[in-house]
């Protein structure tokens, strides 16, 4: 009696142990066929996400293409005194209708001043080399001279101004370049005189300068 009652036990403990083994064997093939089931729609999406990156390429992309290359940058690197860029000109308020007038250049051996009038000496434009903000010994020099006449002209030329006759008065140095700036800008010089005071043995000379 005791020999067969651990064996009635004993017997049906293996049978029970079997059985999940082969329930699980059975439910794999069927877990394998539901994963592919939802591996089959979730292909789709794979395939969007180059649409994403080309959108997200397509924004960066764009500043970039709204830069200016440098080829279309206008840059003036000219060294040379006589090259002069044309300034804009803008019309004045009370503009006069001014189209010949008279250019007065007045150079000494410390300053240069040009005034530009009608042909009755009305003022329509005028400059200095302190207005255009030179101090001390550079008031005198050429290229000063040329920025003067420059912005005297482009006042004159607010009015109309197209055709000028030069007066020339002094004995500077910026006497010829602020005729050719005149001409660069786009001034027509119909004529040049020089009307530089000289006395006729009237008053005594002042005493010969020391340098």
């Amino acid at each position: 009696m005791a020999d067969e009652t651990p064996n009635t036990p004993a017997t049906p403990a293996p049978e029970k142990k079997a059985a999940p083994k082969k329930e699980a064997a059975a439910a794999a093939p069927a877990a394998a066929d539901a994963s592919t089931a939802t591996a089959a729609p979730a292909a789709p999406k794979a395939e969007k996400a180059p649409k994403a990156e080309k959108k997200a390429s397509g924004k960066k992309d764009a500043p970039a293409a709204a830069v200016k290359p440098a080829d279309q940058i206008s840059t003036s690197l000219s060294l040379d005194p006589n090259d002069i860029e044309k300034p804009k000109i803008v019309k004045a308020k009370g503009s006069k209708n001014v189209f010949v007038g008279i250019a007065h250049i007045s150079a000494s051996f410390n300053n240069t001043i040009v005034s530009i009038t009608d042909m009755t000496g009305a003022v329509i434009g005028w400059s200095s080399a302190g207005k255009c903000g030179f101090r001390g010994s550079k008031k005198s020099t050429a290229y000063v001279a040329q920025v003067v006449a420059q912005d005297a002209s482009r006042q004159a030329m607010g009015h109309g101004l197209k055709e000028v006759s030069v007066r020339v008065k002094g004995p500077g140095t910026g006497r010829e370049s602020a005729i050719r700036a005149l001409q660069a800008i786009g001034l027509e010089v119909t004529s040049i005189t020089d009307v530089t005071p000289s006395p006729h043995n009237g008053c005594r000379p002042r005493k010969q300068r020391r340098v």
